[in-house]
């Protein structure tokens, strides 16, 4: 009888396995944007609401059948557009490869590929050494461990109106929005903040005499009150602010940051990770400044949507971090590699810096429209990393119009503690698609601020 019964249980058990085997390979019903709201984390809205089928070039098509110019590429990271054909390319011939080595094995093809162009793209020389990470916030960390070991200092000087990122050492070093550190006080210590030049919110009339910050006097005040110069390991800033209004501080001001730091030996990072990648027209934003980093942050652009994140910097530095102090997991990871050593090709070949200039310039053109509306506006920005901010207006009003943009086929997104909304295009979008979404903007916006 026990036999017979365990032959009969065993029976019935391989019908079930079968029968789950089946359920599993059968196709699945899609879920819909419902199902996706309720077990996704509440924090996190969206501006569409119908998902998205797919995407080309400077185009979203969603399934309710829209097609939609976005112009907020992933905040920042489809520099050459989504799904270019060589990049797509590079990945998938990558995934029939190897799609995850990890670095402690042994180096990947695509990982010694993406570091000669990296070498050859970079400001100056003496970034000649690579550390890979997965996101923008993993290298922001990375960059002030660095500074931290290589220098000994335990402190960091940060700006008014920065974004480094939203985990929690990340977020403790942004200063964009208060709600990026809301319930996680308190925060991490040894940061102190600067203040950032953004003319449009300045008090002085500077406009004959250049900005009253350019010599940015205001650290030495940190020096003085709050934290000793020879305590401080890195002053890092954003060349161009990113999350905090896409400011673009006057040259003079970077400069003497570099001047301060060499004369007391501190190091300044940039954190290039929205504004890397031909975004103003260069390859990075401090090239327009003609300034040298001591650690410079990549992330977003480098590979057109792969995870894939880096911090550079010169091989001397990072010797002070022994074997065992950085690494992870996914880090440079094979098919990200693969996808940004596509990237950077397509971006040189395709002329991209240039049209990033080109195209920048024809947006600003075309938003000065908006310069006979009743209130005050600036318009500004850097190749193609603009924003359009709107004085004395009421709160949300920017939410409006992005929110009318979208209806009528155009995907932009509000930026800052005001009421700004940046222009985000692929570095390949044309003349008529800058036309189109100067048009639909400025509709939108004699719409709710007149």
């Amino acid at each position: 009888f026990f036999f017979s019964s365990c032959l009969m249980l065993s029976r019935v058990s391989a019908r079930c396995v079968r029968s789950s085997l089946r359920s599993f390979s059968s196709v699945r019903e899609e879920r819909d944007c419902e199902f996706g709201q309720e077990h996704l984390h509440p924090a996190l809205p969206r501006l569409l609401s119908s998902p998205i089928k797919q995407a080309k070039g400077s185009y979203l098509e969603l399934e309710d059948g829209r097609k939609i110019l976005d112009y907020t590429t992933g905040i920042g990271v489809c520099n050459t557009g989504h799904c270019h054909p060589r990049v797509v390319e590079a990945a998938m011939e990558q995934t029939k490869k190897i799609i995850h080595s990890q670095l402690y094995m042994a180096f990947s093809r695509p990982m010694l590929n993406l570091m000669d162009r990296l070498v050859d793209i970079m400001p100056d020389p003496s970034l000649d050494c690579f550390l890979f990470a997965n996101s923008g916030a993993e290298a922001v960390e990375n960059a002030v461990k660095l500074a931290k070991m290589a220098t000994g200092r335990p402190n960091v000087i940060v700006m008014d109106g920065s974004f480094h990122g939203r985990t929690y050492a990340a977020s403790s070093l942004t200063n964009s929005k208060s709600i990026y550190r809301k319930g996680a006080r308190p925060e991490m210590g040894g940061i102190s903040v600067a203040p950032f030049p953004y003319c449009f919110h300045c008090d002085n009339s500077c406009s004959d005499k250049g900005c009253c910050m350019k010599s940015a006097q205001h650290i030495s005040e940190i020096f003085k009150k709050q934290v000793a110069a020879d305590e401080v390991a890195a002053i890092m800033l954003e060349p161009v602010l990113g999350e905090g209004g896409y400011v673009v501080p006057p040259a003079e001001y970077v400069q003497s940051l570099r001047e301060i730091c060499d004369k007391h030996g501190i190091l300044l990072i940039l954190d290039e990770v929205q504004s890397g990648f031909g975004r103003t027209g260069k390859w990075f934003a401090h090239e327009h400044f003609d300034v040298r980093a001591d650690i410079m942050i990549m992330a977003k652009g480098i590979a057109s949507g792969f995870p894939l994140s880096a911090i550079a910097a010169n091989r001397s530095l990072m010797k002070a971090q022994p074997v065992g102090t950085v690494g992870g997991t996914y880090a440079g990871n094979a098919v990200a590699c693969a996808a940004a050593s596509a990237t950077i090709d397509v971006i040189q070949e395709e002329g991209l810096l240039q049209n990033s200039l080109d195209r920048g310039e024809q947006l600003r053109e075309g938003l000065k429209e908006l310069e006979s509306l009743s209130t005050t506006i600036d318009i500004r920005g850097l190749g193609s990393m603009n924003a359009v901010e709107f004085k004395d207006v009421p709160t949300g009003t920017v939410s409006k119009i992005t929110s009318r943009c979208a209806s009528n086929g155009v995907l932009l997104l509000t930026t800052s503690a005001y009421e700004t909304i940046r222009f985000i295009p692929p570095l390949n979008t044309t003349k008529e698609e800058i036309d189109t979404c100067v048009k639909v903007f400025v509709d939108a916006a004699k719409e709710f601020v007149q």
